[in-house]
């Protein structure tokens, strides 16, 4: 008897990797059933995530798939974004056209209320790939929700890899680090994606032709903004490739064995503008703080790929 699929929210700001994780999700409905999309502001604002998010779920031939819009700013702070990785509209490199499937009526924090107050207690897996300002605010607005969660796989962080948007700071933690403080203090099961295994899961050459080379329009597309989004990490680290950050989440959902980490505790700074959003990972085990996280720091890169390249071929 097989396994039902795991009911999944991806709340996310595309972002060209967040839009490679979003297919690799719908083009694996064994595993994973994507009960819905919430957009938050991140990479770039609201108006362009929640459209883009629409983009990807019609260019994986799922128009039907509903698609929230969020939280168009931090929780406290003002919005940071990350145009200068993702160009203007966030999907930059091939000419996209226009969603035509409609926006959701209902506000993306409301339908992570409902769903999680619909759903059975402990079926629904939250997968954060930005900011966690819609998971957040859903938690303040109703606390009963918190217990009912799964778990919670998110992108963010780093320890090892410190910051790529201030010295000390990963982008989606500080851009919302109160935000984070909420999620990380919950209490609910988190899996973390920090830098640290993301930046193991480069691009190459091979990598990006074997997607092209798919033959499909959906690997012609992330060969595209891959080759796009690869020039400015391949300047920044001066590496040989760019991270695919996001498809670590939900690679992780369907095959948790690619990848290895520690239950630690995972604290986030919200006093000092110095070190403001970095995760504070106690990777060595010197606070005697309980784990808060399985936090993640290495991954098996070929295998990875090979899954995203099988599963994007399906589209």
């Amino acid at each position: 008897m097989t396994a039902q699929p795991r009911k999944i929210i991806i709340d996310t700001d595309p972002g060209q990797d967040d839009a490679v994780a979003i297919l690799l999700a719908l083009a694996s409905p064994d595993e994973l059933e994507v009960l819905g999309i919430t957009a938050v502001a991140g990479n770039v604002p609201l108006a362009l995530t929640q459209k883009n998010a629409r983009i990807v779920c019609e260019l994986a031939g799922k128009p039907q798939t509903r698609v929230f819009a969020g939280c168009d700013k931090p929780m406290v702070r003002p919005l940071v974004t990350a145009e200068n990785v993702h160009g203007k509209t966030g999907l930059d490199g091939p000419q996209m056209a226009d969603p035509t499937m409609p926006l959701q009526e209902a506000h993306a924090v409301d339908f992570i209320i409902d769903t999680l107050r619909r759903e059975a207690p402990h079926s629904v897996t939250l997968c954060p790939l930005g900011p966690l300002t819609n998971i957040a605010t859903a938690m303040q607005r109703a606390p009963d929700i918190i217990p009912r969660i799964r778990q919670i796989v998110l992108m963010g962080g780093a320890y090892f890899e410190v910051g790529n948007v201030t010295p000390a700071a990963e982008f989606n933690i500080y851009v919302d680090p109160q935000a984070a403080q909420i999620v990380f203090g919950s209490g609910v099961p988190l899996v973390v994606m920090p830098l640290d295994v993301t930046h193991k899961a480069l691009t190459t050459r091979a990598r990006i032709e074997a997607f092209r080379n798919l033959g499909t329009e959906p690997g012609r597309m992330v060969a595209e903004w891959t080759d796009f989004f690869e020039r400015f990490d391949m300047q920044k680290y001066g590496s040989e490739g760019a991270p695919l950050h996001d498809p670590c989440v939900i690679a992780y959902l369907i095959d948790p064995s690619l990848f290895e980490g520690r239950h630690v505790n995972v604290e986030i700074e919200t006093q000092s503008e110095l070190t403001m959003g970095m995760t504070v990972a106690d990777w060595w085990g010197v606070t005697k703080r309980p784990a808060n996280a399985l936090f993640i720091g290495d991954l098996d890169a070929d295998r990875f790929y090979a899954l995203l390249t099988e599963r994007i071929g399906r589209l």
